[in-house]
């Protein structure tokens, strides 16, 4: 709206800092600077929280389950992960491709973290993550309760199905490619009743469903930028609700996914400051990215 404004990047990261050392953002008196920017800024934004326009919304609960992988499943991981440090301290790429293979790298450690099958479909252990869904799933469904499962991975959600076709539970399932007539016919059918449980991808389903069906949201798997989970969650704790929902996050202890849900403190703290629960994820540089996989837990 009125570039300039608030200087080069250079500038507002040595002024305003961003909440954390790691982009070396100025950490003193941030505070004062930051309260400062607030007013600064405050004429260019019209937002409403939901707590202002819905005063009797019901309560919402978040729950954080830390899964313990087994022995065999931790080897599988640290051994990914010294791979992923040869390859990438071996390689040669420029700058931006580097990036991509640090990512990608990333990625199968926190596909790892989810199922082995992700990773090695031959593989035959069996994944903690997936038991301790399960599990969740069956204390649901004897109480009474419809759920929202989101994970950002297919193959992920896939693995889900199996487990639930293999109980004989029935599910509806959303992901990118459903047609629009048929995702307006499940979403008819989960608000039914028809199904308790409901599957999504987390891209697919961060925004424009009304789900209020569901009073549990469990989600499979950490994405980078947090709005976009509150997003998702938000697809049952909306207008239309009227039990408490709780949030389940499945996070696999002592792997890279317990090292996003830090990121998402250290690098959301100035818009929550600014614009509490708006999109404003930072960019992670390479040598950030990097150090999630060079530092062990």
């Amino acid at each position: 709206m009125n570039p300039g404004m608030l200087g080069t990047q250079e500038q507002f990261i040595k002024k305003y800092g961003n909440g954390s050392s790691t982009y070396g953002g100025a950490t003193s008196g941030s505070k004062q600077n930051r309260s400062a920017l607030n007013r600064y800024i405050a004429p260019f934004i019209l937002r409403r929280n939901k707590s202002d326009v819905l005063d009797d919304l019901p309560g919402k609960t978040e729950i954080t389950l830390h899964v313990s992988l087994s022995e065999q499943e931790r080897a599988m991981y640290e051994m990914l992960r010294e791979k992923a440090i040869e390859r990438i301290s071996g390689s040669d790429h420029p700058g931006g491709a580097r990036h991509m293979q640090i990512l990608a790298e990333i990625t199968k450690l926190r596909q790892m973290s989810c199922n082995p099958l992700m990773v090695a479909p031959d593989c035959k252990l069996p994944s903690s993550k997936l038991e301790t869904l399960e599990t969740l799933i069956n204390d649901l469904l004897s109480a009474r309760h419809q759920a929202l499962i989101f994970s950002q991975f297919t193959k992920h959600l896939a693995i889900i199905r199996e487990m639930l076709d293999r109980k004989g539970l029935s599910y509806q399932y959303l992901d990118g490619s459903t047609p629009v007539r048929k995702r307006e016919e499940i979403i008819q059918d989960f608000q039914k009743g028809k199904s308790d449980l409901f599957l999504i991808s987390l891209k697919a389903g961060g925004s424009g469903l009304n789900l209020t069906a569901a009073d549990y949201v469990i989600h499979m798997d950490p994405w980078w930028n947090p709005a976009v989970e509150d997003q998702a969650s938000d697809r049952a704790h909306r207008i239309g609700q009227t039990r408490p929902v709780t949030i389940y996050r499945l996070i696999a202890e002592n792997t890279i996914e317990e090292k996003i849900v830090k990121m998402h403190h250290e690098k959301r703290d100035l818009a929550d400051k600014l614009l509490a629960d708006t999109d404003q994820s930072a960019k992670i540089s390479s040598e950030e990215l990097f150090n999630l996989i060079v530092e062990n837990n």
